[in-house]
């Protein structure tokens, strides 16, 4: 039988896959500049000449001159020239491209006000922001979810992807798997959606959360 109480769950040692606080190296906006900057990189890490670049690929002193300082859109043969004579993959030329990333900014109180399962049960849902077809493959979306109505039907949810939890205000019993824990203010839970989960008793009301659900992005 489950039991109801804080759970601790912390890990002894977490490993990252990445350092969240890295300083990426600048990139560039303009493709052309972010190629000629590539490909002056490769070219000087060989040590080798503009005019040696030039002899290697048969294109003129100049031209590779004004693609290195982005001044021109080489064309694709172009590239491929620059690749062979440089040992580089024709990928290579593209690293330093920086595209347009889109942001959600949301004001306090103008989160998208949503009907999810739940809703007539005294459960409100906003959503705080989204992003559709970003660069990093996941999907997110973070909600604030208010529960101010005691009903005797808790909705079960189920579903792909990871989930976030954090206690604003209040306090509830939330349901994981055949786990309860009691969550209160400054509480958070993270776990595998799949599993059915929702809040299993409303302790203290008004009871406010963050969740944020992440999954894959399809397509």
């Amino acid at each position: 039988m489950a039991k109801s109480g804080k759970q601790s769950a912390t890990p002894e040692k977490a490993v990252h896959a990445q350092d969240p606080h890295a300083v990426r190296e600048p990139r560039a906006n303009n493709l052309e500049m972010a190629i000629g900057h590539e490909v002056r990189t490769y070219r000087k890490k060989l040590g080798i000449t503009v005019a040696d670049l030039a002899q290697a690929t048969g294109m003129s002193v100049g031209m590779l001159s004004k693609i290195e300082n982005g001044n021109i859109s080489p064309s694709l043969t172009t590239l491929q020239a620059l690749s062979k004579a440089l040992g580089v993959p024709l990928t290579a030329f593209f690293r330093g491209f920086e595209e347009p990333k889109s942001a959600s900014f949301v004001k306090a109180g103008e989160g998208v006000h949503l009907e999810r399962r739940g809703t007539r049960a005294g459960h409100h849902y906003s959503l705080l922001g989204h992003i559709e077809n970003n660069t990093s493959g996941v999907i997110v979306e973070p909600y604030l979810i208010t529960l101010n109505a005691s009903s005797d039907v808790f909705p079960t949810f189920q579903h792909e992807g990871m989930e976030f939890l954090y206690m604003l205000e209040g306090a509830v019993v939330y349901r994981h798997g055949d786990r309860l824990y009691r969550m209160e203010a400054g509480d958070s839970l993270f776990f595998d959606a799949d599993a059915p989960h929702g809040p299993e008793e409303l302790v203290k009301l008004p009871a406010r959360y963050l969740s944020i659900i992440s999954y894959p992005q399809q397509g």
